[in-house]
């Protein structure tokens, strides 16, 4: 465990992909200070993230198709969980049905790699904790829509440009499964990402979305295993990283600074989460401060913000190692595909 944690694997990943990354979250936030629409700019700079979908071994037409349906989704994520925020106990069943559905989708889509459903809860998280104002739903929505069409654009200019004259990346060949074994994987997907919304409202957290984040990272391991470790590396990559958050904070950088350093950051992230997950997450949380907070929040009190991200983040991750835990348990997996065939039994036994 103590390895794997510490590890550094070897990489093929192209150098220019984790730029493509950093230009597509750089250019909307850059945009957004210099017309002074920071928020706005940083709503787009995260559906920017669509970007970490392109599949680099796909022919061009079917790549740019892949990335257009993930832009899509991002929107259908963000529009279903700015809509049903208002209730904490209808915000953790939305965001719960919405990550089994967005699961299910990308199995039968052969997307499970990562980031697999990152992204989509994400910003279906991010929306469910925003103030429930129905007249600023089109703007943000479009926002989000603004952003992945920059990516839509920077990754089909990409392909022109240097795909064609670069390796291309090898096929992943996916692990046969039992039947129902993605049914039941969604559906833990969904309970426990709902539950860690749940958690966090019922302990009125500032800003909750940090919670199903959390959770929805840790289960992306792939193993019982590589759950727990990335749980540990998650808890001791934020620590550092929100001392590095505050130490930076500190100095009371301008926000022009914070957006150069964000493209600096995500350029960082693309280079290191292929290496070692723990390392990357100290960037990864500076990143995520940096681009989820407003700048109020940043610098009127960075102790009590670093604080609570801890405790917010700690909060997911345990959530997150349990549910990876059911996730890879073998003997929930058999019960609950038992309790599935007998429900199609009965059913199809009334339907007789």
């Amino acid at each position: 465990m103590l390895k794997g944690i510490l590890e550094i694997k070897p990489t093929d990943r192209a150098w220019h992909l984790p730029v493509l990354a950093g230009l597509c979250v750089g250019l909307p936030i850059l945009a957004g200070y210099f017309t002074d629409s920071l928020a706005d700019g940083k709503l787009a700079s995260m559906a920017g993230l669509v970007i970490l979908y392109i599949h680099t071994a796909q022919p061009i037409a079917n790549r740019m198709i892949i990335l257009m349906a993930c832009s899509f989704g991002l929107m259908v994520s963000f529009t279903i969980g700015i809509v049903s925020g208002a209730n904490p106990i209808a915000a953790s069943v939305v965001l719960g049905t919405t990550a089994f559905f967005i699961h299910l989708a990308l199995y039968y889509l052969g997307m499970t790699r990562p980031p697999g459903n990152f992204f989509f809860i994400m910003l279906a998280s991010i929306a469910i904790c925003m103030p429930n104002d129905l007249a600023t739903v089109p703007h943000k929505i479009g926002m989000i829509g603004i952003g992945t069409m920059v990516s839509c654009v920077l990754g089909f200019i990409y392909s022109l440009l240097l795909l064609p004259r670069s390796g291309i990346a090898a096929t992943t060949v996916a692990v046969p499964k039992h039947e129902y074994a993605n049914l039941v994987e969604s559906a833990t997907f969904g309970v426990f990402v709902g539950l860690a919304v749940l958690a966090a409202r019922l302990l009125k957290l500032e800003n909750p979305y940090w919670v199903p984040m959390s959770c929805a990272a840790v289960m992306q391991g792939v193993s019982v295993r590589h759950v727990w470790q990335r749980s540990i590396q998650r808890v001791l990559g934020t620590f550092v990283g929100l001392v590095v958050t505050w130490g930076i904070l500190s100095l009371q950088p301008s926000m022009l600074a914070l957006c150069v350093g964000i493209i600096v950051l995500q350029i960082v992230v693309e280079l290191l989460i292929v290496r070692n997950y723990g390392i990357a997450v100290v960037f990864i949380t500076v990143l995520t401060i940096f681009l989820a907070e407003s700048g109020d929040t940043l610098t009127n009190n960075p102790t009590q913000l670093m604080t609570a991200r801890f405790f917010d983040i700690l909060i997911g991750s345990t959530i997150g190692a349990i549910g990876g835990w059911i996730l890879y348990n073998e003997k929930v997996h058999a019960a609950a595909t038992r309790q599935i065939r007998r429900t199609k039994v009965i059913v199809k036994k009334r339907k007789g």
